[in-house]
């Protein structure tokens, strides 16, 4: 006989939070399997603010009180929103002399083979910003030579004259000599105070120097953000009251302590989508369906992921940036490549909030821009003009205002097209796009990647 559940013991509470970049949703569970959700409008740039605010909500609606919380669970999007939109660290690079390009050179790969007009994602750290030195790791492991700790110490200068927040180091053949990259980073923490800084070895300590570089660079250009933010809920959560441990979801579909994000974000980048596809496996299984497709749409980003036999697809290295974000195969190339565990997940800098433009040629154009929470979609009455998705979607009667935000009150429709009818037909689409594409892709590189180990 198994024994009590963690929620029937002394009316402890289990408390989730999602947080994206338009709501917040938080999830109590209590005793006897009582759930109460909640749904709040995400607070940036601060914002742990949400999640307390809604954390204290639903605490408030179930009668229970803070140090009844014995599991503080969060799944997050502020890594890859920073990434998708552009906004992380001031980041440098530090590698071996020779090797400052390799960010740029990459691999030879083309998510678009045919479109000449298609370009790389922009470098997360620009040429002026990669610093050389006069260092080398053979192959077997010497120095030849080590660093220079008067030549860190220049590098230093340069760096805090820069107005660098963030730097990765990433010295060739580092993982069969691991020490002497960490004594190069070490140098630079104690020269740099305040400037968060990557040993490359500490995150992938494996060969192949773009994905290491490119993984290393990552982990710092997100590192100040999720750690300033994770720093501060933790610190508002345990004024309020909550003691237990904060928990945060990775890219891989398991849990993380808050310490561990802290030094290895680039581990929860993925970390809302994976949550979701979590959500869904268990939903399946509730529902006796073994394979499904996982869709989220948030208000920054949509995503999509297969859940086959009851277990997601897990991958072993994949890209975020340039858009989307998109495991092996043959999309790869489009944006930044990262070698940690992570959900096999596709997505696009398209969701709710994702703003409607058009370019020079008259063409719609969907994000990556996002309204955000505030003033958010123009439906919502708090001062937002820009037109998005959501308003879209109201507009043409697939969306009811009345249901928007958890059914608060304060939005409105304008008006709709002549002619439409709010539940009828919708308009025939043509092509099913590139997101239908990416999954049946998928689905043939899964398949061929059995084939090819039961071989």
């Amino acid at each position: 006989m198994s024994g009590p559940a963690l929620t029937d013991l002394d009316g402890s509470w289990r408390v989730a939070a999602d947080i994206g970049g338009t709501f917040t949703d938080v999830i109590a569970l209590g005793p006897g399997g009582r759930v109460v959700p909640v749904k709040v409008l995400s607070t940036p740039p601060d914002f742990g603010s949400g999640v307390l605010g809604g954390t204290r909500a639903a605490l408030s609606a179930a009668d229970a009180l803070p140090h009844q919380v014995t599991a503080m669970l969060h799944a997050t999007t502020v890594a890859t929103n920073a990434i998708l939109e552009m906004r992380g660290a001031r980041t440098a690079l530090v590698t071996t002399r020779g090797f400052r390009d390799v960010l740029e050179l990459g691999r030879l790969r083309r998510p678009l083979l045919y479109d000449l007009s298609w370009q790389r994602p922009t470098p997360l750290v620009p040429r002026r910003h990669r610093y050389e030195i006069d260092q080398r790791i053979t192959a077997d492991g010497r120095l030849d030579p080590p660093a220079d700790s008067a030549e860190l110490a220049r590098v230093a200068d340069e760096i805090r004259a820069a107005g660098i927040e963030a730097v990765a180091v990433c010295l060739i053949n580092s993982y069969v000599r691991p020490e002497e990259e960490r004594r190069v980073a070490a140098e630079l923490r104690a020269l740099l105070p305040g400037t968060y800084v990557t040993a490359s070895v500490d995150i992938t300590p494996q060969m192949q120097e773009y994905e290491r570089t490119s993984t290393a660079v990552v982990n710092s250009y997100v590192g100040p953000q999720v750690h300033d933010y994770v720093t501060a809920l933790g610190e508002d959560l345990r004024e309020a009251g909550v003691s237990a441990r904060l928990m945060i979801m990775q890219s891989s579909g398991g849990l993380l302590d808050a310490p561990s994000v802290v030094g290895r974000p680039v581990q929860i980048i993925e970390s809302g989508p994976a949550a979701g596809v979590i959500a869904v496996r268990k939903l399946a299984q509730l529902m006796g369906i073994d394979s499904v497709v996982a869709f989220d749409m948030g208000g920054t980003t949509a995503k999509a992921s297969l859940i086959e036999n009851g277990e997601p697809f897990v991958a072993g290295d994949y890209e975020v940036g340039g858009g989307m974000n998109i495991t092996s195969g043959m999309g790869k190339g489009a944006g930044y490549a990262l070698r940690v565990p992570s959900i096999d997940i596709a997505e696009v800098g398209a969701g709710g909030g994702s703003v409607i433009s058009t370019d020079v040629a008259g063409s719609l154009r969907v994000g990556p821009e996002s309204a955000g929470s505030r003033p958010g979609p123009a439906c919502y009455g708090n001062g937002g003009t820009s037109p998005t998705l959501t308003d879209a979607n109201v507009v043409l009667g697939y969306l009811s205002p009345r249901a928007l935000a958890g059914g608060r009150g304060g939005h409105r429709a304008g008006p709709r097209p002549a002619g439409h009818r709010p539940g009828g037909p919708r308009p025939r689409r043509g092509h099913p796009g590139g997101r239908a594409r990416s999954l049946r892709s998928r689905r043939v590189q899964h398949d061929q990647g059995r084939q090819g180990r039961h071989q």
